[in-house]
């Protein structure tokens, strides 16, 4: 495998299946992860991924992966909405990152509206529930 791609979870994405199931579904993100390692597999792609519910933690990860891997796809969850310092970090990497999220942003409550990472990303898709990992895998493979 030529390409590396990481998938970052941001806080409770590590309830999935369990959580709020008429917003995020009721795959749980292995069963999700096990699909898009099949894509991989199929693409040359090698996939990896993370997960914290801590801010600082994800900033460590990134900044660690920043020369380890080909490109980020990131479901900072509320961290979109609060968290400059992510935003900062994502900024200043050097490799290609695009922001996913389950549900689309805008027919949520308001103050899920704006997303601080998506200034910074490459992309941002949202709404698709959990094609969206497939449509950005997609896009950082191009």
């Amino acid at each position: 495998m030529t390409f590396h791609i990481s998938i970052v979870h941001g806080p409770n994405l590590n309830w999935l299946g369990k959580r709020e199931t008429a917003i995020y579904g009721t795959q749980t993100w292995e069963a999700i992860f096990a699909g898009l390692q099949a894509w991989g597999k199929k693409n040359e792609v090698a996939l990896s991924w993370f997960q914290s519910n801590h801010e600082g933690v994800l900033i460590d990860y990134l900044q660690k992966v920043d020369s380890e891997v080909d490109g980020v796809l990131i479901n900072p969850g509320a961290y979109s909405h609060t968290s400059i310092a992510l935003r900062d970090c994502v900024a200043s990497l050097d490799l290609p990152v695009i922001e996913i999220h389950l549900s689309k942003l805008q027919k949520r409550e308001a103050f899920r509206h704006h997303s601080y990472i998506a200034e910074v990303a490459q992309a941002t898709i949202a709404g698709f529930g959990p094609k969206g990992y497939m449509l950005g895998l997609e896009l950082l493979k191009r």
